[in-house]
C-alpha cells in the first residue's frame, strides 16, 4: 500500500526515532513491503520509517538504479532495522542531495564517503559492512531521519535563509508533488 509522505516541517521528522524490538516487529513485513511501496511510487531510493509517520528505527534502500554511475550500488537493496553507523576515516565530499519530505528542492551536503554500519535485517538478523561511495551517503542520508534530522540541516545557514520561502510552502503543504503527501499544516 502507498502511504503518504511526510513533508519537511512536520513533527514526526525531527522525533529521535525508538528502536525496534522483537516484541514490536510484528507487522515489520508489511511495512516494509509498504514502504518500498511508497518509495517506488514517489521514484526514490531510500526512504526511512519517519518520513512516512513512523517514528521508529527503520529504513528501505534500493540503490540499484544508480548503479551504472556508482558501481557501489548495483543490486542494494535491503530494509534498514537499527542501523548504526560509525564514520570512518576521511574527508567530507561534498554532493547533491534531495529527499522526498522536501520535494523540488536539492542542495550540496558534505559528508564522509566511508562508513561502517551495523543493522538487522528483517528477520531480525544482524549484519556488519563497511560501505563506500553514494552507497554511503545515502544510507547516513536516511539515518539522520532516525535521529531527527533531515539533510537541509548540513546546510549552511545563509543558504537556509534563501530558501525560506521554499521551506514555509512545505511546511503549508503548497508544493505540487506526485506522490501523496502528509504537511505540517495537515496534520
Amino acid at each position: 500500500m502507498k502511504l503518504p509522505i511526510y513533508l519537511y516541517g512536520h513533527p514526526v521528522l525531527r522525533q529521535e526515532a525508538a528502536p525496534i524490538t522483537a516484541d514490536n516487529s510484528g507487522e515489520l513485513k508489511k511495512l516494509v513491503d509498504d514502504m518500498f511501496e511508497t518509495m517506488y511510487a514517489a521514484e526514490g531510493c531510500g526512504l526511512a520509517a519517519p518520513q512516512i509517520g513512523k517514528s521508529i528505527r527503520l529504513v528501505v534502500i534500493d540503490a540499484d538504479v544508480l548503479g551504472d554511475e556508482y558501481p557501489e550500488c548495483k543490486g542494494r537493496k535491503f530494509a534498514l532495522i537499527n542501523p548504526e553507523v560509525t564514520i570512518l576515516e576521511g574527508e567530507e565530499v561534498g554532493r547533491n542531495e534531495g529527499c522526498l519530505s522536501l520535494p523540488g528542492l536539492s542542495e550540496n551536503v558534505n559528508r564522509v564517503e566511508h562508513i561502517r554500519l551495523k543493522w538487522l535485517d528483517e528477520e531480525m538478523n544482524p549484519h556488519e559492512e563497511e560501505m563506500s561511495g553514494f552507497l554511503a551517503r545515502i544510507v547516513q542520508h536516511e539515518c539522520d531521519h532516525l535521529d531527527g534530522k533531515v539533510y537541509m540541516d548540513h546546510v549552511s545557514t545563509g543558504r537556509r535563509l534563501l530558501l525560506r520561502g521554499k521551506l514555509r510552502n512545505l511546511v503549508e503543504g503548497k508544493v505540487r508533488c506526485d506522490y501523496r503527501v502528509k504537511s505540517a499544516s495537515r496534520r
